[in-house]
């Protein structure tokens, strides 16, 4: 018997996995949940065989679950879910070590049969997004020039960046001058769209990987004519420079 984790926010459409799941003989889901954050302690509890991660969930995202559990508990494998294959999303799930790669429209045959493969040690990627991984542009941003975006995308001024990020205002400007650049935009709003686009930034609860999340990228204007780009999730913490 395959003993299986799964994680997804929406409730209707968990619930139509767990029936699924529990048609197969081979199969048992042994915990489920719609938060992130409770992925890591249900997995030690139940020790389930395989995770079935939702990409994005509120509290903690999949990837981030995905890598804290592979580092917890590596006997656990997981599969990310999407309800959009993309090479960003590829590669960061490959990144936090995920053994399977399922985007949420594929059959149920082939949804089964991935949870099956990953449980027998297999890796379970779709060969076509695999290569469009492998040819996408690498992300040319430092991680902490990842983090003053991030915060900037979310409708932030350069004060309130410098105070979220523990920087000064002119170091956070001098990384903004750094990202345009790099990213091949004139303004800060296109260099958010152009990082949102590549996944370079990510929406890391709420929703999945897409423009359809950022309704307010077109920006407006805040108080001293700073510029806002309130963008729906929040700032994960990352190392580096």
């Amino acid at each position: 018997m395959i003993r299986l984790l799964l994680a997804e926010n929406m409730h209707l459409v968990r619930s139509a996995l767990v029936a699924l799941l529990s048609t197969e003989e081979d199969l048992e889901v042994v915990a489920e949940t719609g938060q992130g954050g409770e992925i890591v302690p249900l997995a030690r509890e139940n020790r389930p065989d395989v995770a079935l991660l939702d990409i994005c969930l509120p509290g903690v995202d999949g990837l981030t679950a995905a890598a804290e559990l592979h580092e917890r508990m590596p006997e656990c494998k997981t599969v990310i879910l999407t309800g959009r294959g993309t090479p960003a999303a590829l590669r960061r799930a490959l990144g936090a070590k995920a053994r399977g790669f399922v985007v949420k429209h594929a059959s149920a045959q082939q949804f089964v049969d991935c949870v099956r493969r990953v449980a027998r040690g297999e890796r379970v990627i779709d060969p076509e997004l695999a290569l469009a991984a492998l040819n996408a542009p690498e992300n040319p941003l430092t991680s902490r020039e990842l983090d003053v975006l991030q915060v900037a995308a979310e409708g932030s001024t350069v004060t309130e960046i410098a105070d979220r990020l523990y920087l000064s205002p002119g170091t956070v400007r001098n990384y903004l001058c750094r990202i345009l650049p790099k990213v091949g935009a004139r303004t800060r709003v296109e260099a958010i769209r152009i990082s949102l686009e590549r996944g370079w930034l990510w929406p890391e609860t709420g929703g999945d990987i897409g423009m359809a999340h950022y309704p307010a990228l077109g920006g407006r204007r805040g108080s001293g004519g700073a510029e806002h780009v309130p963008v729906a999730g929040r700032t994960a913490p990352r190392r580096g420079r």
